[in-house]
């Protein structure tokens, strides 16, 4: 449904995030060098110590820290020893390693950075060069971090992605699994897309995407829901821990919201647009599959459109109501 009339356009911006403050795992038997080290970095960054090889691979593994430096020469395991393990591990691989050691020549350094370390330093240490290099691999893994969140951004509605949604589904589905509780889903779609990319152009059905994507967004109230877009005009809501009919009542209040924003034309004119709604939900098991819970969202959204569209179909006992 299109309706159109006069109107003045508004514009929003957005905010930029702020890195988080890394954590540092010193790993080395010295306390004098993890009490050096400690005062350098604990201005900028979390400290966690281990005094020895073994100690340091279990508190990498439990604490997961953003940044590891390790001291080669130790009296259980020496630090290549304890890089070979921390790089098998799923958990810990990708965790930069900094050697710091007092092994100086070529070939030491060579066999670091070969078994995966990211920088060395040989000591004696100076603190200038400390802090640029742990600097250097702290703003590596921002730059990863953006473009880790960005890969799992819709840059045009700023909503998570197709990719996004198969991780928070799987995430989703075991949580419900392990708790014994609901997962329900809402596929959206909008009405006469087509129509409006042919009379009124591509770029005005960037905008109509892009506040059907805010009306929704908004329209959701607790941290757990999960809106993203499906691909194309369509998008997706997660609802852990929520009853059909809570779902259902959650999917006609995001009908009604985007039926009730005026979008605007750079030439002062508006539209208004409406969604089809189908719900779907499931008490996941290791019997049945995340499919089965999108496919039966998906057949009541097509019972919404037939029905006339601009309106929610919830899917019961494998019957579209």
């Amino acid at each position: 449904m299109w309706l159109l009339r006069e109107s003045n356009a508004t514009q929003n911006g957005g905010t930029m995030k702020k890195a988080k403050k890394h954590s540092v795992l010193l790993i080395d038997d010295s306390d004098v060098n993890t009490t050096m080290l400690s005062n350098i970095l604990s201005p900028d960054y979390k400290i966690l110590v281990a005094k020895c090889g073994h100690e340091g691979i279990e508190l990498a593994k439990t604490k997961t820290p953003d940044i590891i430096i390790l001291d080669v020469v130790m009296p259980d395991i020496s630090g290549y020893d304890v890089i070979v393990m921390l790089k098998k591990a799923v958990s810990t691989r990708n965790i930069p390693v900094i050697f710091i050691t007092s092994l100086a020549n070529l070939e030491d350094e060579t066999k670091g950075l070969s078994l995966g370390g990211s920088d060395y330093i040989t000591k004696p240490f100076c603190k200038e060069i400390v802090k640029l290099r742990v600097q250097n691999q702290s703003r590596i893994l921002n730059y990863i971090d953006t473009i880790e969140r960005l890969s799992r951004i819709d840059q045009l509605t700023g909503l998570p992605n197709r990719r996004s949604v198969h991780e928070r589904s799987l995430s989703e589905w075991k949580l419900a699994i392990r708790e014994g509780t609901t997962l329900s889903v809402l596929i959206i779609d909008i009405d006469h897309f087509k129509k409006c990319n042919d009379t009124y152009g591509h770029l005005m059905g960037d905008v109509v995407l892009q506040k059907t994507a805010k009306a929704i967004s908004h329209a959701l109230n607790r941290p757990s829901d999960f809106a993203a877009r499906w691909g194309g005009e369509e998008f997706i809501v997660l609802l852990p821990k929520t009853e059909s009919e809570g779902a259902a009542i959650i999917a006609e209040s995001i009908r009604k919201s985007v039926e009730d924003v005026e979008i605007p034309f750079a030439d002062g004119r508006s539209t208004r647009v409406t969604i089809s709604i189908g719900v779907n939900t499931h008490s996941p098991t290791k019997k049945c599959s995340i499919d089965d819970l999108l496919n039966y969202a998906d057949d009541a959204l097509y019972i919404a459109k037939k029905r006339g569209r601009n309106n929610v179909a919830v899917y019961k006992d494998n019957v579209p109501e």
